[in-house]
């Protein structure tokens, strides 16, 4: 499966929207990103114009994408799922999103990073309920624990990932102990449980023409 392996600072910039894709550089991510928040390239500051409604349909789809670390084909499984799913399909996505499971161990501070917490899950260092799970877009349920293997527990990427969560602020629907290397799905998310500024509408739209 092809994913992106360039410098994670063009997708912030390309999308504009900072996609908390570096770690310990996220704060120099950021800086970065304040500085030049416009599409890389020689071009880039000239191509700042107003985008038509397409362009930011586009643009919203990208943001979300990037940020979940999903490729094109999985997304629009996605937003079909959303789209079978009684309430607001947009709302259905996003939490679709959300409930990943690198996400998940992204957001209990078990990984510094989406990437981080793919690579995590994949190379079999995640429990779900005492079980290895090795599969990124697993989706928790309400009630889950996700907890890091006994012999993985102070891996350097465990130990950033904790550093960063106890930066931020807690989740509603997730609780973390961190000495346990362990978290809990106490419910599922809402949208407004969800801090990306992401339009979800524009995307409904988008796949709707």
């Amino acid at each position: 499966m092809a994913r992106y392996h360039g410098p994670v600072g063009r997708l912030s910039r390309r999308v504009g929207m900072q996609l908390e894709l570096k770690g310990r550089r996220r704060e120099a991510g950021k800086e970065a990103f304040d500085r030049s928040a416009y599409p890389p390239g020689q071009h880039g500051q000239s191509r700042k114009g107003k985008l038509s409604t397409y362009g930011q349909q586009l643009r919203e789809k990208q943001r979300a994408k990037y940020y979940y670390g999903v490729l094109e084909r999985q997304f629009r499984r996605y937003f079909q799922k959303a789209n079978r799913m009684r309430g607001v399909t947009g709302h259905n996505l996003m939490i679709i999103l959300e409930r990943r499971l690198d996400n998940v161990v992204c957001r209990l501070g078990l990984a510094p990073t989406r990437p981080a917490a793919r690579q995590l899950v994949t190379h079999g260092h995640v429990r779900v309920n005492g079980r290895k799970v090795d599969i990124p877009s697993f989706l928790v349920g309400a009630g889950d624990v996700v907890t890091i293997k006994e012999k993985s527990r102070e891996l350097p990427v465990v130990l950033e990932g904790l550093d960063l969560a106890s930066r931020r602020p807690a989740l509603n629907w997730l609780r973390t102990d961190p000495d346990k290397r362990e978290g809990v799905v106490i419910s599922l998310p809402t949208r407004e449980d969800i801090p990306v500024p992401i339009n979800e509408q524009m995307i409904v739209e988008l796949y709707s023409k």
